[in-house]
Formats: structure tokens, sequence, C-alpha cells
């Protein structure tokens, strides 16, 4: 077991649809007030605002709030493009900024509607590690030279450049070992996630409990012992339920999902308890994981709120 995690507790809020402007900037509002220290967006097709301008909108609407992804999906953007879109959001943010990216493919239909080729995972770790070469590169002042299977950049100097130095924090999805270990390696943030499968989707359930992680957590230390304790650990919360009979709640959602609740009674995936035993479990997944950034979905902030309210500023 790891010594007790210094680093505060941050909380985020992934929110996806609106239907005007005004319900978009009062959700991140809501947000906000309630103590969410960032607004984060997924990044699929299908019926969500499109990311850059609702991050900006929320910014605008916001003074605290931080923004960013959860995640990118890196093959469908180029790092030059992207890099120009990070540093603007942060700037009109005034560094608020945060940049989600990984592999991709948590949802295969993104790739069959647009016909957008969806290689094998090594080929996709590969071009992510060549955007992250880029995207440092063209964050940093002069101009960058950089030739690689996937990008070739001559001589071109990203502008503008972002606030915060050296960039704005990247946070990278991973779960499995490719990906953890480049994430080790090139990450601010870790978004720590179950194996995804080749095909995209779907996810090593086995791996949400507690003891799974760790062993995951071990693998990050093992793969950049250097620099591991400056990565801050963040979890996507599957399911919250607030209730007193959290037996009952895990054996409901087990059969739902077709899992023995033994083997994940304890996860930070699945926020599952009464405020005061959700609030010590999280205490208790930055002591062991050291996990000290939680990621609830808009729907909910308010169920979340009172354990947000316990934990806040700790």
């Amino acid at each position: 077991m790891y010594p007790q995690s210094t680093r505060p507790f941050r909380f985020a809020m992934q929110g996806q649809r609106a239907s005007s402007a005004m319900e978009w900037k009062e959700n991140a509002r809501k947000a906000e007030a309630l103590g969410f220290d960032v607004l984060l967006m997924a990044d699929h097709f299908g019926p969500q605002l499109s990311i850059a301008p609702a991050l900006a909108v929320a910014a605008e609407a916001t003074t605290t709030l931080r923004i960013g992804q959860l995640v990118l999906q890196n093959d469908l953007y180029h790092p030059a493009m992207l890099a120009k879109e990070t540093a603007t959001l942060d700037i009109l943010s005034g560094g608020r900024m945060e940049l989600g990216i990984g592999a991709g493919g948590s949802y295969p239909p993104d790739f069959d509607w647009t016909g957008i080729p969806f290689n094998p995972p090594g080929a996709r770790t590969e071009r992510l590690r060549e955007s992250l070469h880029v995207l440092k590169g063209l964050f940093a002042a002069g101009p960058l030279n950089y030739e690689g299977r996937h990008f070739k950049i001559t001589d071109y100097d990203g502008l503008p450049k972002p606030l915060q130095s050296p960039h704005p924090p990247i946070l990278i999805g991973a779960g499995g070992p490719r990906m953890m270990e480049l994430a080790a390696k090139e990450a601010d943030i870790i978004g720590l996630l179950p194996s995804m499968g080749a095909t995209g989707g779907d996810y090593a359930l086995n791996e949400l409990s507690e003891a799974a992680l760790l062993k995951k957590v071990e693998f990050l230390r093992r793969a950049a012992p250097e620099r591991f304790d400056q990565i801050e650990l963040n979890s996507l919360t599957q399911v919250l339920v607030v209730t007193d009979d959290r037996r009952a709640a895990l054996q409901q959602l087990s059969g739902e999902w077709e899992q023995d609740p033994d083997n994940w009674h304890e996860s930070p995936f699945l926020l599952i308890g009464s405020v005061d035993s959700i609030a010590d479990d999280i205490r208790r997944y930055r002591e062991t994981l050291g996990f000290t950034y939680f990621v609830l979905r808009d729907y909910m902030m308010d169920d979340f709120a009172p354990v947000l309210a316990k934990l806040a500023g700790t």
C-alpha cells in the first residue's frame, strides 16, 4: 500500500447536451456553484454538442470552473489543428484549459458512421505517441520540425501559444499496458480505465475493483518512477447510488451487469452507499490508490452534491 496522498481532491462534471445556450450556461454555473472544479466533455458524434464552442461558452459563463475533454479520440484530429484549438481555449478561458486525449474507440459507431478507419490498438497508440510529441512541440517556443510515420511538421511555429506553461495539463485516458506506459511517461493526469477490447467498446469489468486498479497503479509507478508522484489520477464514475442499503444496490447492479458483487464491491467507478460512506470510500481511494480526481456525469450532480460538500477543500 502506498502512503496516503497529500494531493487535494478535484471533482469534475461531465456534460454532453443542452437544448439552448441558456441551459448550457446554467449547467456550467450550477456545477461551479456546487463546488465542482472542472467541466469535461466526451468526444463522440451523435446528439452531443461540439466540444470546442461548448467549452468556450462554458468558460465565458463561469469564473473558476476549468474546462476540458474526457477524452478526445486522437484519430479524429490532426495535432497541429488541435494545438491551435487548445491554445485558443486556454487563452479565452484565462488559463483554465485541460487537454484530455486518448487512443479512441470506446464507441465504435463513431467510426462506422463516418468511415474513419478504426486501426488496431498498437497503431492507434503509436499515432497518439506522435500526436503528443507534436502537441508539446507546438506549445513550446519557436518552430517545430518533426517527421514521424503519421505526421510531418516543417518549420512551423504553433500560434497562438497557451497561457499555461509549458502547456495546459494533459490528461490521457489509459487502461491497457501500452496506453498506461505511454500515459505514465507523457501525461500530467491519467484517467485510469479498465482494459478495452481490440475492436473497441467492450471493457474488462473485472478490472473495476480496487484490487485490480492497485495493480494498474503499481504498473504506472514502475513505468515512470521518476515522475509518478507528479501524476494526478482520475476516474470516471459509472454508477452513483446514494442509499442506506448498499448491499441491495450492489446486488441489483451486479444482476444487471452479470457480475458477482463480491468481485467489485469496492471500486472508485461505483460510488454506492450513504453520503457519509461514499465520502469515506473516496478518502480511502486517495490513500490506497492515489485517486484524487473524480468525474461525475451531469445527471449525477444533485445526488453527489452532499458528498462533494463533505470533501471540498480536503
